[in-house]
């Protein structure tokens, strides 16, 4: 068969002998080596297509582009031409640092995510030659016979021919929770995927049982290749500050060029200065207004976000992704292995004489068993330790430690939760280690599994299963006086009820048989069986991701649902964690009927979706952000993927998680733990807030900057600072002071304040009265200064050291103006940031080098400054940082009042 018509076939509908003929294999010796070498040559290897990653020259290049940057590259190149090379080569190295900055920062990232991916499937059994070899996964190919084993996981899609109680667990895939059984014998009629009991798809994982299976699709014809098609069809979103960001520089570049172009037109016909002289000085004024240091101080401030987020154990592989979730406004989260465990957990237990809880989730055996808050001792209840011993030795799986001392079980995720349940009870080992004497293993077709055991005087049959099958061959129920009448209809009332509140249910009986018995068949299972109750059964929240929830509804953030489990457990895990807040839950099929618009209105009005598919999930993040929302989306399975990539951030599961997640995510949780959202959503509204407050303290220094020359310009003075000067003010308060403000810690009312709306500017009014108020009071001030001291006769090139110095030094006094936009600077938190005052000891240094080192007065054409000059700097950042905390107080106090004041003036 050609791959098209592969593709076409539904090999579900098909029995075995069908499917072995079209596809050209033998069932029972499988393919020739060369045959195989032929069809993996025909149909290629058996793994996803890898993304084309341009080459780190490539990715280098990208960082300078950027509108500022390409202005700040002309300004060099004009400063080539005319001969001031100096000047060009510190315009060059400035775009060159910014540059290495941000590369390195994203390769730090991209490191640190490949140090947890796994490979989906390594080996595989297959039988070639009628021989069973193992292989590569990579070299499994159409028509390939492969055998299936508890653990493994499965190479490539299989059409199963034979099963022996084998179950898989799809959860990556499907999102449910539940391992399915599967047959081999052919479905009628259209079914869905998480249906289709006689498929085996790749990376699930065989969780009981045995099987064997032929290959019908391999690589990117597989389920999880076809939904890494639908990932590539997704458009990357720019991320929210990306775009302000993009349109502050394209704002700030046409500022610039109009007020160099009309600054360069007055001095040239109304002011007598040189032509060469003037071009250098609106040279000097179009660097002095670009914040050149903005797009490094935005990758620092980005990265020290992502250093931060890798101590809660979130990897961030691009550095925008850590500061727009401080701006999601609805996190839409998968259910399975995120908001719960993914690990089966028995939660209520049934008797005649009333329910008790079981608390400890997941698989480790630490909790207990209580009834109104009293922890209850088996060997003060016979009926509840008739019932546990039931679970125990009627089980085949094993509790045990993997290598990183967690907890996991062999076997059945169901028979995982029970065996936990009685180790929780004080039991140990497994069933099998029990004295069995005989064993009716379960099987789909009669729903239970039977053991018989030795007692005291005689055997017991322990029978484990679907409680409507127990119902119907118990004759008899287990009292606290022991065995009595059979009360069918209350335990049909008590399975409702557990599976009302989205439990599984499994129920348990006995039956006392001969002690010379040694056999036991169905025959036996008729009269004489005594009932004993039930376990309730569910994934069970993670404790923690509750608490994120609600941390979460504080902050403004609505998070829902979207799972492929069943609607029942959606709604009662949905409830649990206080997502489900009155509406209804949507089931796909509903989904699947609507056009865009009632979709719109249904992801807006509702929290908890079931049954979805991929398809489904993308559609939701697409209706979400139509309706204006900033969307994040998490998830573990390959089924989350097309939905992460959509989302503004794709969050993955790094212990859980397939490889495909990862790949589509922007973020990856090392911990698999969904509090861990909480804390980068707080780190995304700190570095927001830190990083205004960087801007509003890099911009006043352009502004003053660019004020002090065209005021000098204007006024026919000469030119105070030089292209150079003016480059070494902008890179050393962004690359020292400014950067300090990137350690502020978050504000006090940072997650009880709503996300900020996807419109909001970069700058708000009050920022732009801000810039330009300490622009002009520190540029006015500064020429003011430097004309007064050429008036009383102090040579031209000392007073432009004295005037750099004073620029600079008024930043550092406007800093801690800075580190609290709308509250007064003098608070509790003015020494909690040893950063400032470590930069602040920094920035003198490198001002006294640039000051004092002779091959620095070079370069910058400076001059070493006595003592008594420094008291000119000094005074007029003093009176910066007096008249700016006025400010603050008048506005914060007269003009809106002190409730509005915070509000406003971020």
């Amino acid at each position: 068969m050609n791959k098209k018509q592969l593709h076409q076939q539904e090999w579900y509908r098909l029995n075995k002998e069908e499917v072995v003929q079209q596809i050209a294999t033998d069932a029972n010796a499988g393919l020739s080596n060369e045959e195989a070498k032929k069809r993996i040559k025909q149909y290629g290897r058996n793994k996803l297509p890898e993304k084309k990653k341009s080459s780190k020259f490539i990715r280098f290049l990208k960082h300078f582009h950027d509108i500022l940057i390409y202005v700040l590259l002309c300004a060099a190149i004009v400063t080539g031409i005319l001969g001031h090379y100096t000047d060009t080569i510190v315009i060059v190295v400035v775009a060159v640092v910014n540059a290495c900055i941000g590369y390195f920062q994203e390769s730090k990232a991209e490191d640190a995510l490949k140090s947890i991916q796994n490979m989906l499937s390594l080996k595989a059994h297959v039988i070639r030659d009628n021989k069973r070899i193992e292989i590569d996964a990579e070299e499994v190919t159409i028509g390939d016979i492969v055998l299936l084993n508890a653990g493994d996981k499965v190479p490539a899609d299989l059409r199963l021919l034979s099963t022996d109680s084998l179950k898989i667990e799809e959860s990556v895939l499907t999102g449910e929770s539940e391992a399915s059984e599967k047959k081999a014998d052919p479905l009628e009629g259209a079914t869905e995927l998480g249906d289709r009991i006689n498929m085996a798809f790749t990376s699930t994982t065989i969780s009981a049982g045995t099987g064997r299976g032929v290959v019908t699709a391999i690589g990117k014809d597989t389920e999880i290749g076809k939904i890494n098609q639908m990932m590539t069809e997704v458009e990357q979103l720019t991320t929210p500050l990306l775009q302000q960001t993009a349109k502050f520089g394209k704002t700030i570049s046409i500022f610039i060029i109009v007020i160099a172009g009309a600054t360069y037109l007055f001095g040239h016909f109304l002011r007598d200065y040189p032509d060469e002289e003037l071009l250098m000085s609106i040279i000097g004024l179009a660097v002095a207004a670009i914040p050149e240091g903005l797009p490094a101080i935005l990758s620092i401030i980005l990265a020290i976000g992502v250093r931060n987020m890798a101590k809660h154990n979130a990897i961030v592989r691009n550095l925008p992704s850590v500061e727009t979730l401080g701006s999601v406004s609805v996190i839409c989260s998968d259910k399975t292995g995120t908001l719960t465990k993914n690990e089966m957990t028995v939660q209520q237990l049934a008797v005649r004489d009333g329910s008790y809880h079981v608390s400890g989730i997941g698989y480790a055996p630490e909790g207990s068993i209580t009834r109104d808050a009293q922890e209850v001792h088996l060997d003060e209840n016979q009926q509840l330790k008739q019932l546990i011993s039931c679970f125990h030795i009627c089980n085949e799986a094993s509790l045990d430690k993997d290598k990183d001392d967690h907890w996991m079980i062999k076997g059945d995720p169901t028979e995982g939760a029970l065996i936990t349940l009685s180790h929780k009870a004080g039991f140990s080992g497994s069933g099998r280690d029990s004295n069995r004497k005989a064993t009716i293993p379960f099987d789909s077709d009669y729903k239970y599994m039977a053991t018989m055991v030795e007692a005291e005087e005689d055997q017991l049959i322990y029978i484990k299963g679907a409680p409507d099958r127990l119902l119907d061959m118990a004759n008899r129920e287990e009292r606290p006086d022991g065995a009595g009448d059979f009360d069918k209809p209350y335990w049909e009332n008590r399975i409702s009820e557990l599976a009302g509140e989205g439990q599984r249910v499994i129920g348990a009986a006995y039956k006392r048989v001969d002690k010379n018995k040694q056999e036991i068949s169905h025959d036996d299972l008729g009269e004489g069986v005594v009932f004993l109750g039930l376990a309730g059964i569910i994934d069970p929240p993670r404790e923690e991701a509750i608490e994120a929830i609600s941390l979460c509804k504080e902050a403004g953030i609505t998070v829902k649902m979207i799972t492929g489990d069943h609607a029942d457990t959606a709604r009662a895990i949905g409830a649990q964690m206080g997502i489900d807040e009155g509406g209804q839950t949507i089931q796909g099929k509903e989904l699947q009927e609507m056009d865009d618009e009632a979709l719109r209105k249904a992801a807006e009005a509702n929290h908890v979706f079931a049954r979805t598919s991929p398809e489904h999930k993308l559609r939701l993040v697409n209706a979400l952000q139509a309706n204006g929302s900033i969307c994040a989306m998490t998830g573990d399975g390959v089924n989350d993927a097309p939905a992460l990539k959509q989302a503004n951030v794709g969050i993955a599961m790094g212990i859980k998680g397939t490889e495909v997640t990862k790949e589509a995510a922007e973020m990856v949780l090392a911990d698999d733990n969904f509090s861990t959202i909480v804390e980068a959503v707080k780190e995304g509204r700190r570095i927001y807030d830190n990083l205004k407050k960087t801007i509003l303290f890099i911009l006043p220094t352009n502004g003053a900057e660019s004020f002090l020359i065209m005021a000098s310009i204007l006024f026919g003075t000469i030119m105070p600072l030089t292209p150079v000067q003016i480059l070494w003010v902008n890179m050393v308060t962004s690359l020292t002071v400014s950067l300090a403000l990137a350690f502020e810690p978050i504000e006090a009312d940072a997650m009880q304040r709503p996300p900020r709306p996807t419109h909001e500017p970069l700058l708000s009014r009050y920022f732009i009265w801000r810039i330009l108020f300490v622009s002009v009071f520190i540029g006015g001030g500064t020429l003011w200064l430097c004309t007064h001291l050429l008036n009383m006769g102090i040579a031209e090139e000392t007073v432009k050291t004295i005037t750099l110095q004073t620029i600079v030094i008024a930043q550092l006094f406007h800093l801690f103006n800075c580190r609290s936009v709308s509250h007064s600077a003098f608070n509790q938190d003015f020494f909690s940031n040893r950063a400032i005052y470590v930069v602040a000891g920094l920035l003198f240094v490198l001002q006294a080098g640039v000051t004092y080192l002779p091959f620095m007065n070079r370069v910058f054409g400076t001059e070493p400054l006595s003592l008594q000059h420094w008291q000119w700097p000094f005074y007029l950042g003093l009176a910066t940082f007096v008249v700016i905390e006025l400010e603050k107080a008048i506005v914060r106090n007269l003009v809106y009042g002190k409730k509005q004041a915070t509000m406003v003036m971020r």
